[in-house]
Parts: C-alpha cells; structure tokens; sequence
C-alpha cells in the first residue's frame, strides 16, 4: 500500500524534549496511568459481563465505552512510553499511519457510541414503558455495531489515501503521536482532496453526535422538570449524570483539537490536550462510573465480597486437607 518512491522512511516523534532524569520521570508516570486505564476498564467489563443485574442496554454499551478506552490508551501510551527511555525516538512510515489509524478508529467509535448512549438514556428516562421493546437486546447489539462500522468506515478513506502519498520531509513530527496533520503537512504530493475530506469527515461525525447528544439530553431534563417529586429528580438525574461528565470532557477536547482553527495555539498546548483526550479521559472514565453509579457500585462490592469469600473458603479448605 506505501508509495516505493517515498524519500522518507521514518519519523522522529519529538514528544516532550527533557533531560533523562525526567524522560525516566515520565515514563514511571505514564506506566502507572497506563495500568490504572487497563486495569480500571477490564473491572468494568468483568463486573458487567459477571453481573445479571448489569445485562442492559446501558450497561452493554459502557462495555464498549471501557474496551475502546483501553485501544485508545494502547494505541499513543505505549509508543510514548518507549520513546521516554529510547535514544532514537523513530517510527517507521507503515508504522506511522497504522498508529494514525487505530487512534482515529477507536476514537471515531468512542465518538458515535456516547451518542448511542445518549440516546438510551433519553428512550429509558422520556419513554420508560417502551424502553425494553425499543432498546431490546437485538436494537442494543445492532447500535453497538453500527457503532464500530462508522468508526471504522470514516477513518477509512483518509488513512488510505496517506498511505499513498510520498513524504519528502522534514520528518520530525512534534507531537506525542503519529498525528493526521503532521503526516499531512510533510507530504509533497497533492493534500487538498485529503485535508478537505478530513475536515468534512471529522465535523460531521463530530457534530452529528453532539447534535445528538445535546438534543437527546434536552428532552430529558424537559421530561425531568416535569416529575413531581425530588426524588425522582435525584434518580433521573443520576443515570445520566456519569455519562454528560464523560461526554463534556471528551468533545470538549475533540472539537478543540479537529473542528475549531487553531494554528494560532502552540505546539505545547495542543500536546496537552491531546494527552488530555487520549490518555488522561480514559483513565477518569471508570472512576466516574464507579463513583457515580450505584447499580455499578453494587455490583462491584458484590464482586468484591464473592471474591473475598471464595478466597477465604479456599485457605479453609486447604487447611483442612493439610490436616
């Protein structure tokens, strides 16, 4: 698929330029971030899946929210951190674009799906006596689907037509990640059909699902305002109130970064929020869910508790075979 004729062959990522001491720092740091992230999701997934009370749409789709979290994570931590510790800080052309790729499927995905959940939500809080025929586990697997083939479908085009173009240099990108406009700007074959297409491509899955989101949850609080009591207030406004958190911090982060002109903004800046967007979201993620959702933290004290208790069941077993 990579044009033969390509005077470049690698690409220096310049990441954050520090003496050793702190590239060591940083690498301790992001490790920890990176097992937390990992760590944090699979519980989520593992309580959910082990969980019957947890066998709903809305919780079918957190799986999917905790799995693309780790993919984004695995798709910029890891490189970054090998940069950290390594003297050449390179990665090759193919290599380049497939990391380009999976950050922008997985993260596209992530997109649509909080849409998708927004739209659960505003179905089990503005139409609860058709939720299970509407929201049934068929409509449920068929959204998550449509989910991950507009993920991957939108990345698509754009990644094959850079995997054709002839990248003359220069070829340091600095940037933390393998990046869709420094792998643009560094080609000296024709961009415009690209950059055009990436820009209509990214404002429309982007707004598309923020368009959704936002009018989804304007209909839920209308619907709210109009429950009697507070503690029907209280309980509406707490299946949601996980999911407007994730949802803020992560378009929030995307538009500025792919929607809004921002060639005036530093290189540091832009750093920033993609660290923010990539790595730093996805570790809050399953902390906010926890913390934030009862029926998730039950289910989690449940698995805790049966655990403890077959663990300790098993030492007394094993005792008892001893004797």
């Amino acid at each position: 698929m990579f044009n033969q004729s390509s005077v470049v062959t690698e690409f220096i990522l310049l990441g954050f330029p520090m003496v050793w001491e702190l590239d060591v720092l940083f690498f301790i740091v992001f490790l920890i971030i990176y097992v937390l992230t990992v760590s944090g999701n699979v519980t989520i997934i593992s309580v959910t899946l082990a969980d019957r009370r947890l066998h709903s749409p809305m919780y079918i789709f957190l799986c999917n929210l905790s799995f693309l979290d780790i993919m984004v994570t695995t798709a910029i931590v890891p490189k970054m951190m090998q940069d950290f510790i390594s003297l050449e800080k390179t990665v090759s052309v193919p290599a380049c674009i497939s990391q380009c790729y999976f950050y922008f499927f997985f993260g596209t995905t992530e997109v649509i799906l909080l849409a998708v959940m927004s739209l659960d939500r505003y179905v089990a809080i503005c139409i609860p006596l058709r939720y299970s025929t509407i929201m049934s586990t068929q409509m449920s697997f068929q959204l998550g689907l449509a989910s991950w083939a507009g993920g991957f479908f939108s990345v698509l085009s754009p990644m094959i037509i850079i995997s054709w173009l002839p990248f003359c240099g220069p070829n340091v990108i600095d940037h933390v990640f393998c990046d869709i406009e420094p792998l643009i700007k560094f080609s000296c074959g024709d961009t415009h059909l690209l950059e055009v297409l990436k820009f209509v491509l990214s404002t429309v899955v982007l707004l598309c699902s923020l368009l959704c989101t936002i009018l989804s949850y304007l209909y839920i609080i209308i619907t709210i305002l109009h429950i009697p009591s507070s503690s029907g207030w209280k309980k509406a406004f707490s299946t949601c109130a996980s999911h407007i958190t994730v949802a803020s911090i992560f378009y929030g982060s995307a538009i500025f970064m792919y929607i809004v002109p921002n060639k005036e903004f530093s290189f540091s800046l832009k750093k920033a929020v993609t660290l923010q967007t990539a790595v730093f979201s996805h570790l809050l993620n399953p902390f906010i869910y926890t913390l934030r959702n009862q029926q998730v933290r039950d289910a989690l004290k449940d698995t805790v508790s049966h655990i403890l208790s077959s663990t300790k069941a098993f030492r007394v077993n094993c005792k008892l075979s001893e004797q």
